[in-house]
């Protein structure tokens, strides 16, 4: 099991865990990754552009990351996820969780980057569509959530064009609820974040 401490606000450049099918083994494996995509073809990591997202509707043909979603697809285990509504008094934070309380499962593309010295950097960027109509409100993508039945397809495990999982959430999936500006600071980590506001 790796060791990260718990973080109820990961924001880009932030280690987050992530399930992985082993390319060799087969096997799941929960990992570390680094959230901000870096292409295994950078030659300046400093000067990389590190995208945290990337569309459903052209990760097959984007030359950025069409190999990652062909053979590394991995999920992201989150309790809950922000969105940010403009307000006339600045932004105002909402987290946006399941409505049966189950961990989200969000659809992911990974990739290995080597530096000259070998060391190696594994990062990731997380697959967005279109908001469903509990999302609307506030914003007009959402993450991808991949549901229990479908993440053997998503991962590889079985045949399945995996391009078929690319819809929003059926409306009624998430619950939607205001909380405080505070995780508007990217120092501020704990669980409280999510109490309503």
């Amino acid at each position: 099991m790796p060791n990260i401490a718990p973080n109820w606000n990961i924001a880009p450049t932030d280690p987050a865990m992530v399930i992985r099918r082993d390319p060799d083994s087969g096997e799941r494996h929960l990992g570390v990754l680094r959230w901000g995509f870096v292409p295994f073809s950078t030659k300046n990591l400093k000067k990389a552009p590190r995208p945290i997202n990337a569309r459903a509707e052209t990760v097959a043909t984007s030359s950025l990351f069409r190999t990652a979603f062909a053979r590394r697809r991995c999920l992201v285990p989150a309790d809950a996820f922000y969105e940010w509504k403009t307000l006339p008094d600045g932004k105002q934070p909402f987290a946006i969780a399941r409505q049966d309380g189950a961990p989200l499962a969000l659809a992911g593309i990974w990739e290995s980057w080597r530096d000259d010295a070998g060391e190696i950097l594994r990062s990731f960027a997380i697959l967005t569509t279109r908001a469903n109509a509990d999302m609307a409100g506030l914003h007009d993508r959402m993450p991808v959530i991949v549901e229990e039945e479908d993440w053997r397809a998503w991962l590889g495990e079985v045949p399945r064009d995996p391009a078929t999982l690319f819809r929003p959430a059926e409306a009624g999936t998430l619950r939607v609820w205001q909380v405080g500006r505070a995780v508007n600071n990217v120092r501020n980590k704990g669980a409280e974040l999510l109490e309503p506001a």
